[in-house]
């Protein structure tokens, strides 16, 4: 006769048993779907040893391995601070923009080529030969144009050029991009991350928009937790915008976020990126976590 478990291992197993459940019909239905995810600088600058990335790193994996295809688009946006202090020189921001000057260029691209975008690759590549790093601007993934003079090499996003995506996904492969655009003529642009995300969202018609920060989602009291909005929709956010409740970094966030709804993405998320598997918890399970934009 076999010995029945302790109630407490029995209970676990009963509750990882109804997470599967929960879990099952979201994979059916986003089987084959793309879902890009934008990995926020300040969420991989909280890592502060390796387990953090790691587990984002087998998350994303098991996404893939349930089916779905993810595009991983990182930022670095305190990392490239750190290089530029140690530069001396000063960061600037203006509505969440990175005021970016010629050697600003050169660090953003260093930062983001040479240390981010290998980092999340070697963490992926630990399950197997599986992510990609694509470089926005070498590979003509992201077509760029001037955004303010003000701003200096702040680029808006004219077009993305998903062909070289649609390739790797294909080869059931993760793209990881680093967002850096050029011109027709080659100057190089600082893309802000959120943008960028949105804009190859937009074009690869994905299912979700994920973006992982190092805040809960969006909130009508920005200091208030307790104020967190669970579902919103694109005109709310446009109004919340408009009257100063999104604010600074979370600017770029929710103008993305909307124009990419607007151009046929299904929904997007705003996620704390800090919490233990938050992509699992959104994609596949009935309460979700964070916030969703419809």
């Amino acid at each position: 006769m076999t010995t029945p478990p302790p109630a407490g291992q029995e209970s676990a197993r009963s509750g990882g048993a109804n997470i599967l459940l929960q879990a099952l019909p979201y994979i059916q239905r986003f089987t084959g779907k793309v879902v890009v995810i934008k990995y926020g600088g300040n969420v991989l600058a909280g890592a502060t040893d390796e387990e953090a990335l790691a587990m984002f790193a087998h998350d994303v994996v098991l996404i893939h391995q349930a089916g779905l295809r993810p595009v991983v688009v990182h930022g670095g946006g305190p990392q490239i601070s750190q290089m530029m202090d140690h530069r001396g020189k000063q960061p600037e921001f203006r509505n969440g923009l990175r005021i970016t000057d010629a050697e600003t260029v050169d660090i953003v691209r260093s930062v983001l080529l040479e240390q981010i975008s290998p980092q999340i690759v070697a963490a992926l590549n630990v399950h197997g030969p599986l992510a990609i790093g694509v470089d926005g601007e070498s590979s003509g993934l992201i077509r760029a144009t001037a955004r303010d003079p003000e701003l200096g090499f702040v680029g808006d996003v004219a077009a993305v050029e998903p062909a070289i995506l649609h390739d790797l996904l294909a080869q059931a492969l993760i793209p990881v991009v680093s967002p850096i655009g050029a011109d027709s003529g080659g100057q190089v642009f600082n893309i802000n991350a959120d943008t960028a995300a949105g804009a190859i969202a937009e074009a690869l018609a994905a299912e979700k928009l994920l973006y992982l920060t190092d805040i809960d989602g969006l909130r009508r009291v920005i200091a208030n937790p307790a104020s967190l909005i669970r579902q919103t929709t694109v005109d709310e956010l446009d109004a919340m915008i408009a009257d100063g409740t999104i604010a600074d970094g979370m600017i770029p966030k929710a103008q993305s976020c909307a124009k990419a709804l607007r151009g046929g993405v299904r929904r997007a998320h705003i996620l704390d990126g800090r919490v233990p598997h938050v992509l699992l918890l959104e994609l596949f399970t009935d309460e979700g976590i964070g916030t969703m934009i419809q």
